[in-house]
């Protein structure tokens, strides 16, 4: 290789693509250190989103961040592998007389416990509804990111969107019987104690 193909490769942007994967380490780093402490974490999205809030209201604008923050929390709520599909697969499976089939979902009391896996990880959901915040609050600052919408329509879409789809959500939690959190309480298996 000869020293004008190297110096082809550095080329003008090398220090640019040095700051930027400073920075990309730097960042990184940062989100290492914050991972344990979930609950600050969430208390600064928290404070982010009053921030955006207020910064609405003095705007007199409206947003359409609640949606995305919705689906954010749906596919939280969410199991990745949801029996109802799996159901639907094994019911072709035996429509087809794939003898081999099983059910994901433990049908005796010796079956394996599956935990509950969700869709969208606490983390992803926490860094995904962050990251959306500080761009809200940022767009807020731009003119041409303020599109007129009348908000009447935009506040009801999100509560309709919300009812139903919570409805649905937490029907399909009592069809298949699980709770997508944590209450503290240590599970009992069997008639143990």
């Amino acid at each position: 290789m000869s020293s004008s193909d190297s110096d082809a490769s550095a080329g003008p942007f090398q220090p640019l693509m040095a700051h930027y994967a400073k920075g990309q380490r730097q960042y990184q780093q940062w989100l290492d250190r914050v991972t344990p402490f979930v609950l600050y974490r969430w208390l600064g999205t928290a404070g982010l989103l009053a921030l955006f809030m207020l910064r609405i209201v003095f705007a007199q604008g409206v947003n359409a961040h609640a949606i995305y923050l919705l689906n954010l929390f749906l596919a939280f709520l969410q199991p990745r592998f949801d029996p109802s599909l799996q159901d639907d697969l094994l019911a072709d499976e035996l429509e087809e007389g794939d003898e081999t089939a099983t059910s994901p979902l433990p049908s005796q009391r010796d079956d394996e416990f599956r935990p509950f896996v969700r869709r969208l990880p606490e983390w992803q959901f926490w860094l995904s509804a962050t990251r959306a915040t500080v761009f809200a609050v940022l767009a807020t600052f731009f003119e041409m990111f303020d599109v007129p919408v009348y908000w009447p329509i935009l506040v009801v879409y999100f509560f309709v969107l919300f009812a139903l789809t919570m409805r649905r959500q937490i029907q399909h939690m009592i069809k298949y019987k699980y709770i997508p959190f944590d209450l503290g309480r240590k599970a009992r298996y069997g008639g143990q104690r």
